[in-house]
């Protein structure tokens, strides 16, 4: 998986690779700029005039290599260079002689009652401060930082937003990029909600960092891809039947919310469990036995809400809480069920509703078990937070205090392991902010437990094949159109995905 470092990580990282790859500094630089440009002159034809706003590190140093090249391939490039007290980089120096050997425009910056200084450029790159930013921007620097939010321009950062700090929250003025374009490696503020306002659509450029320093690499944050979880899902065997892949038990729905009990229960079908069992209420069997003709029935005593325990020993996994409700039986029943079956659950929707109503709850969950809250849902759970670094913190702190994986679902979907790793997943799309997208990613989780999966195989794969269906369903039926429906639609387009690439 795709290592998420710290800043002090980072510089690291440079140094080895220069000591033990044998390349100068100047030429790593050299490096990261023609990166950077090859992609950049994938997505910015010509004409287009580009200005470059650069401090006097090495963030500046790549700035101003990325402003020679671009003059090079024929493009108007105009620079800004941001003194402040700290001295030019060895590097930075070198990059101000060659761009002005090749004639590169270059101005110095001073503070300017003047608010479209940056008026003139089509797009404007942002390389003023890199990764190892530890205050908020100051005088010259929020003043220039400022300068460039103020313009239309097309905002592209150079390896991350000036004023996005790695260290934790950032406070002051922050470049708001449309466009990030990272060296290597992700950085944690990529994935956290808050900051999408500053790194908008980011992505990774290889510049041959050391393989073995990011091998070696100690980090609790991890990015999940195609061939992180293809490494997981397993392959069947000629002579298997359906006992092998599990009996799962979907306890879901109530009067008026039996459309999440088939939802979940289509994913679980889908994802791969040999057989399912739905429990449901009464008034839920009709609907149930017509929609999921693949799945077992079994009927609650009561005709609207879930109250009965059922017998649970026979079953893989259970998947607990799509449009349950909260009335009060269903609240002691629940309960039952958590101290009787004390194998990894599935726990979503109302199951997670119940729990942070009634925390006392809270120890009856069994060990390895997974929770998957939205935000609010998770609000519920945890408390306020004050910024998104303490969310990740509260989500870490849930999951060991439960043993139990945590799953805060949203763009990036954030997985946390007991032990103290979060993963990220790297598939999915705004048009899955729809409902019962949640329930499908349930049944999903579900079926995986039933089939043996680890609870951590489980997140993983299941996580990354829902946000996946999402994508794959995109171009049919679009943005706006998409419902919790298509995602079940194709999953098995999905695993096909990963069974073929």
């Amino acid at each position: 998986m795709l290592k998420i470092l710290n800043a002090e990580q980072i510089k690291a990282l440079d140094t080895v690779t220069i000591e033990h790859d044998g390349i100068a500094a100047i030429d790593l630089m050299e490096r990261a700029c023609r990166a950077f440009v090859n992609w950049f002159v994938g997505h910015f034809d010509q004409p287009q005039t580009v200005g470059i706003v650069c401090g006097t590190g090495n963030n500046g140093g790549d700035g101003m290599g990325i402003a020679r090249l671009l003059k090079d391939l024929g493009f108007t490039v105009r620079v800004w260079v941001i003194r402040g007290s700290g001295q030019e980089s060895i590097d930075f120096t070198i990059n101000l002689d060659n761009a002005r050997k090749n004639k590169v425009e270059i101005n110095d910056f001073m503070i300017t009652s003047e608010t479209q200084l940056f008026g003139d450029c089509d797009i404007l790159i942002d390389a003023i401060f890199g990764s190892g930013l530890n205050r908020p921007a100051e005088g010259t620097y929020e003043h220039g930082i400022a300068l460039i939010n103020n313009t239309n321009a097309i905002k592209i950062a150079v390896d991350i937003p000036s004023g996005l700090m790695l260290r934790g929250h950032s406070t002051g003025v922050i470049v708001q990029a449309n466009y990030t374009i990272s060296f290597q490696l992700p950085k944690l503020p990529f994935f956290l909600p808050q900051y999408y306002c500053y790194t908008g659509f980011w992505t990774l450029v290889d510049i041959g960092l050391n393989n073995n320093f990011i091998r070696q690499a100690e980090t609790a944050y991890f990015y999940v891809r195609l061939k992180d979880v293809r490494r997981i899902l397993r392959k069947r065997s000629k002579f298997d039947h359906k006992g092998v892949y599990g009996h799962a038990l979907l306890i879901a729905g109530s009067y008026g919310k039996i459309g999440a009990a088939v939802l979940a229960s289509r994913a679980v079908l889908r994802s791969g469990s040999g057989l399912l069992t739905v429990h449901s209420p009464k008034c839920g069997y009709a609907i149930l036995q017509s929609s999921v003709p693949e799945a077992l029935v079994q009927v609650d005593k009561d005709e609207y809400n879930f109250t009965e325990t059922p017998d649970l020993q026979h079953y893989s996994s259970i998947g607990f809480g799509p449009g349950l409700g909260l009335a009060a039986e269903t609240v002691k029943a629940f309960g039952r069920v958590m101290e009787q079956f004390r194998k990894p659950m599935v726990i979503d929707a109302d199951g997670l509703n119940i729990l942070s109503a009634n925390r006392e709850m809270l120890h009856l969950i069994p060990v390895g078990s997974i929770l998957t809250p939205h935000p609010k849902e998770f609000e519920r759970l945890v408390g306020k937070w004050q910024n998104d670094f303490e969310r990740l913190e509260k989500q870490k702190q849930l999951a060991a205090q439960l043993k139990s994986i945590i799953i805060v679902k949203g763009a990036h979907t954030a997985i946390a392991h007991p032990e103290g790793q979060v993963y990220f997943n790297s598939t999915g799309n705004p048009g899955m902010a729809t409902g019962g997208s949640g329930d499908v990613l349930t049944g999903i989780l579900t079926g995986l437990l039933a089939q043996q999966y680890s609870p951590l195989e489980a997140a993983l794969l299941g996580v990354y094949l829902h946000g996946l269906a999402g994508d794959l369903a995109l171009p049919d039926r679009g943005m706006n159109s998409l419902i919790a429906s298509d995602l079940i639609d194709y999953l098995p387009a999905s695993f096909l995905r990963l069974r073929r690439e």
